[in-house]
């Protein structure tokens, strides 16, 4: 499966054992746990990660996934949604791949604003697991900080690219020419 730029680096090395735990928790649940996950944080932390996606963001380069998915219909927009978590190549997929980190977390948040209405909404009948309620709670007990860098994490492991990593020159044993 491609990986993003993110992906060349181990998260362990710049996000600390907490927060690489929880990536792990993330990536063993079933999409639609994933995506009930990323609601129930948003519907809790909201307020605290306005501020920081949207001013960082830049909404005028998701006109796909900020515009023209809301004239899908709630299943696909579910099915949309299930492809990026899921890193399924596909038109939406690919346009959510190639945004930065901070324009992913943007529409993570604008979708979840936006759930029950132009967004497909959770399912009346939807429960939590013990796994994303044990997971939601280690979230809430992180420093503001740490969870953005969870998020930020996250939104950058999902989507789909085929643009493959630079290789550092310890890697190649080459120099740059000039």
């Amino acid at each position: 499966m491609p990986q993003s730029a993110s992906q060349n680096v181990d998260p362990s090395e710049y996000l600390g054992d907490a927060i690489t735990s929880a990536i792990s928790d993330f990536n063993q649940l079933q999409v639609d746990d994933k995506l009930a996950l990323l609601y129930y944080v948003y519907e809790k932390m909201g307020d605290s990660i306005t501020p920081a996606a949207p001013q960082a963001a830049e909404p005028e380069l998701a006109p796909m996934l900020l515009g023209d998915f809301y004239n899908l219909s709630h299943q696909d927009q579910l099915q949309v949604m299930r492809d990026i978590a899921n890193r399924t190549d596909s038109e939406y997929s690919r346009a959510y791949g190639s945004l930065k980190e901070n324009n992913q977390l943007l529409v993570w948040y604008v979708w979840a604003v936006a759930m029950g209405e132009s967004v497909v909404g959770m399912p009346a009948e939807y429960s939590a697991s013990d796994k994303i309620t044990n997971l939601l709670r280690r979230l809430e007990s992180f420093e503001f900080e740490q969870q953005i860098s969870l998020l930020r994490e996250l939104a950058s492991e999902m989507g789909y690219t085929d643009v493959k990593p630079v290789q550092s020159q310890a890697e190649t044993g080459k120099t740059a020419s000039l």
